[in-house]
This record gives structure tokens, sequence and C-alpha cells, in this order.
């Protein structure tokens, strides 16, 4: 069949430009997953400093229900930490690993605070209820958004 010998020209230049693409496109939908992630982190994180404050403004909040020994503090802040350090490490970390990080922390802090809301023997007041909810959404998605995230580097 004879074509013009400028289309020819048009179809190369077609094709190295779908192959320049799907690489932005793949990197972009890579960094994207990166961002969400870490921005996820940064709420759940917020949740638990505002969670913590009020709770510890609330004047008939019995905080000497549970007994605060330094290896209960210590495992508090090692959790408390994991958190935090997934703000960075969510937007470093290479996909294999970075996806696991977020799915095993994400799932942690999700039974973390599900259990809190049952330690101390009472009913816990509907201000931690309210944000035991939010963190445990916010949480699940992490785990959600990690497990769904297709492999871009590869290819």
């Amino acid at each position: 069949m004879w074509r013009p010998r400028g289309f020819e020209v048009i179809e190369r230049i077609a094709k190295a430009s779908s192959r320049l693409t799907a690489g932005v496109e793949k990197t972009t939908g890579m960094k994207d997953r990166k961002v969400t992630l870490s921005t996820l982190w940064i709420f759940a994180v917020l949740n638990y400093i505002y969670a913590d404050v009020f709770t510890a403004m609330d004047p008939l909040t019995d905080n000497g229900s549970v007994h605060m020994t330094h290896g209960f503090m210590l495992g508090a802040a090692v959790l408390m930490e994991t958190a935090i350090v997934m703000i960075p490490l969510s937007r470093i970390l290479k996909y294999r690993v970075n996806r696991w990080a977020n799915i095993v922390a994400g799932a942690i802090h999700t039974a973390a605070v599900i259990l809190s809301l049952f330690v101390g023997g009472t009913v816990p007041a509907s201000y931690y209820v309210f944000f035991a909810s939010v963190e445990i959404v916010s949480t699940s998605v992490i785990v959600c958004y990690a497990w769904k995230w297709p492999n871009l580097e590869v290819g």
C-alpha cells in the first residue's frame, strides 16, 4: 500500500511519543501513590495526636485505669514512631518494600486502635470513639490502597 513519505515520519514520531509518554505515566503513577500514602499517614498521625490531647484535657478521664510501666510506654512510643516514620518512608522506599511496609504498619495501627477501644474496662468517651473511627478508617484505607497498588516499576 502506497503512503506519502511524510506519513511514515509521523508514524515513527507517534510511536516514539507513546513510548516516552508511557514511561512518564508509570513514573507519575508511582509518585502519586507514594504521595497519597504519605499524606494518609500524616492524616492518621494528626488524628492520633488530637485524640491524645483531647483525652489529656478531659477532666472525666481516669488515666489511672491502665498501669503505665516503662515497658508499656516504650511499646506505645514504638507504635507511634512507626506511624511517624511511614510519612517519609512512603515517599522514598522502592515499590515492593514500600507496599508491604504500608500494609503491615497500617494493619498493626488499625488493630491497635481497635484494641484501644476495649482497654481500661470502661466505655470510651464519645470523642474518643469518633477519633478512633477516623483512625481506623484512615489506616484501613492505607492498607487497601497499598494492597491494590500495581507494580509500575516493571517493564
